[in-house]
């Protein structure tokens, strides 16, 4: 039994009769507007397993107890740069150089740079592509005179062959309006 309230832009506390959902094995509270302390009663919550309380704005003490002494792992508090005790490492208060530590590798940031990287790559590998296909065919045009007389006699020919289709289908429509022009008017 789950509980997925992430991204909704929630805000306020976390209820503390959010303890009292003793059935509860996954809560994700993540990318939300949450402020306030991690209620005491989420201790409670002896079928947790799975717990995301990640990028809201989360402070205070972690409550220590029971279930949330089994999710070891930082992340799901990440984005919560006023919270403190274990997992984190330290609070923010306590680091003297006045710059907080990070809360966990953030994987989103890493994934845009590698998705970044990869675009500047395809973009690259594209453009590279074109060019060496536009100017492989305008080369050949510009240094090769037969090659050059050969496709603007094409192109001449396939302007005609379209400029006669063209001609002969409204050449068509104007016959077919004009019989049927004759025959509503009965002349």
């Amino acid at each position: 039994r789950g509980l997925n309230l992430s991204n909704n832009y929630l805000s306020g506390n976390i209820p503390d009769k959010i303890g009292e959902l003793k059935a509860l094995e996954s809560l994700d509270l993540s990318n939300n507007q949450l402020s306030g302390s991690i209620p005491i009663s989420i201790s409670a919550l002896t079928s947790l397993s799975h717990l995301n309380l990640s990028y809201n704005n989360l402070s205070g003490n972690i409550p220590k107890g029971n279930q949330l002494q089994t999710l070891t792992d930082p992340s799901i508090y990440a984005g919560n740069l006023q919270l403190c005790g274990d997992p984190l490492p330290k609070c923010p208060g306590d680091d003297d150089s006045g710059q907080h530590p990070p809360v966990s590798i953030d994987h989103e940031d890493k994934d845009d740079e590698e998705n970044k990287s990869e675009k500047i790559w395809f973009y690259f590998v594209v453009l590279s592509g074109y060019a060496t296909g536009l100017w492989g065919v305008i080369g050949t045009l510009v240094f090769k005179k037969t090659w050059r007389i050969a496709y603007f006699r094409f192109v001449d020919n396939t302007k005609e062959r379209i400029l006669v289709a063209l001609a002969v289908k409204v050449a068509r429509l104007k016959k077919g309006m004009l019989e049927r022009t004759k025959l509503v008017s009965g002349g």
